[in-house]
């Protein structure tokens, strides 16, 4: 009779378990990854300047186009369609364009295509083809430059008399279903390697309800988040990556301030808005409470700028004026956080002797003296980020003339002395994914890297 030794299982076992680790960890080719996003753009043009900017617009660039250089979480630029670049006093810039890469539609990337490109994007800038590179020239220096190429907004397309868009990025187009669906495949030709994923189904305008729906019941690998939901997205086991706080949540007035009483009305209602308490209650303490426009992650001083209510300075401020209006309150109105906020607003207002009357109809939104408002910080880089969160609201923004942390202190409180804007809160952008999709993690700017992101076992 032969004996059974024991010790071969346990060997064979922890071989198996191991093999099977190894596999699961190991990067593996195919599936289709499905995704669920709140925006919903018409049109997937990184130049289209009508289309509002979202985390998941910029997400959708980057997997169908690219730029001339990107940067990486800590600000250091890096090449990408570029390969090399210089600059004569940060006023001339060339850059040489790296060889042999074509666009999804199989034309040779060139500098002219390029130029062009970037000439969509920024009509004011003075760009031309020189050989095999593109030459940026401005009247003064610009030491922004770099991290301006490398958003979103900036990526290099090809685009046809009929509209159609061609990039060179890990994916290509295969089906455009405008503010619905898109449907990617992967470039076998990329010039970065071909990525894991066979594919990439985008269903667009989903609100954070219905994407978790789909999430539950396993019609979506990866969704986002509202910040409620992230906590007990982690209790069921699922995968959730935060970015640092970068999205702006704020009250904007739609106007100017007339007059030194309507400057005294919107210092009153900052005063009186109970920040930590909404952030304890309705964030669940996700984000930062804030007065500033910058994250302090970012800036380096957004401590500085008091966030804690004071309602009996707002009160006093209040009695300074005869004459108190009732103010309407815009937001969004598939956003149940949104409408609870807004009302809470209202609430600390009242206790300062104001008025405020939220609504979201769209007859009185578009009418609305104010508006709660999701702003996606555009860059890690602090002055572009100054600078296009001022934009909109007529504020210019001076030039970072050298990266001084008290220029960039002055320029905030410049756009905050408008008083077109009340900073409420800082906010990460959430996802939330199955298991099985690995390699997947938000950028710096809010946006997600999904490129080399690849599906586990399990998945089709």
């Amino acid at each position: 009779m032969l004996r059974f030794d024991w010790r071969w299982l346990v060997i064979s076992s922890a071989l198996a378990v191991a093999f099977a680790a190894s596999a699961e960890t190991r990067p593996q080719y195919g599936g289709t990854l499905r995704v669920a996003t709140r925006a919903a753009p018409s049109s997937l043009d990184p130049a289209d300047q009508v289309q509002p900017d979202s985390f998941a617009r910029r997400s959708l660039t980057m997997l169908i186009f690219d730029t001339l250089v990107t940067t990486d979480d800590s600000g250091r630029v890096q090449a990408s369609l570029a390969v090399s670049w210089q600059a004569a006093g940060n006023q001339r810039w060339q850059f040489r364009l790296r060889r042999g890469i074509k666009f999804h539609d199989g034309t040779p990337l060139t500098a002219t295509i390029a130029a062009g490109s970037l000439s969509s994007a920024n009509p004011s800038w003075k760009i031309s083809a020189d050989g095999d590179s593109v030459v940026i020239e401005s009247d003064r220096a610009d030491v922004e430059l770099l991290a301006e190429l490398a958003l979103a907004r900036n990526a290099i397309t090809k685009r046809e008399s009929d509209g159609k868009i061609s990039g060179t990025g890990s994916f290509r187009i295969i089906n455009w279903q405008p503010g619905k669906k898109l449907s990617l495949a992967a470039d076998e030709n990329c010039w970065r390697g071909r990525p894991f994923l066979d594919g990439i189904e985008i269903d667009m305008g989903l609100n954070f309800r219905d994407q978790m729906l789909a999430l539950e019941a396993g019609k979506a690998d990866l969704i986002e988040a509202a910040p409620e939901q992230s906590h007990r997205a982690a209790l069921d086991g699922r995968h959730v990556a935060s970015s640092l706080p970068i999205e702006l949540l704020a009250l904007v007035f739609t106007r100017d301030a007339r007059s030194p009483d309507d400057k005294t009305l919107r210092e009153a209602l900052a005063l009186s808005v109970e920040r930590a308490s909404i952030h304890s209650v309705l964030l669940q303490d996700v984000g930062q409470p804030t007065a500033s426009v910058l994250p302090n992650w970012m800036s380096g001083y957004g401590f500085v700028f008091p966030a804690d209510a004071d309602l009996m300075r707002a009160r006093h401020a209040r009695e300074q004026v005869r004459i108190i209006p009732a103010w309407t309150v815009a937001y969004d109105a598939g956003d149940p956080l949104a409408r609870l906020m807004t009302e809470r607003i209202a609430l600390n207002a009242r206790d300062a002797g104001l008025t405020l009357v939220p609504n979201n109809t769209a007859t009185t939104a578009a009418a609305a003296d104010i508006r709660l408002v999701r702003i996606p910080l555009s860059s890690s880089d602090s002055w572009i980020a100054l600078a296009d969160v001022a934009a909109p609201l007529g504020a210019p923004v001076a030039r970072n003339k050298g990266d001084s942390v008290e220029d960039l202190y002055a320029a905030e409180q410049a756009l905050l002395a408008t008083h077109r804007m009340i900073p409420l809160f800082h906010l990460p952008v959430s996802y939330v994914a199955e298991r099985s999709l690995k390699n997947w993690t938000p950028r710096s700017d809010g946006s997600l890297s999904l490129s080399d992101a690849w599906l586990g076992t399990g998945k089709p």
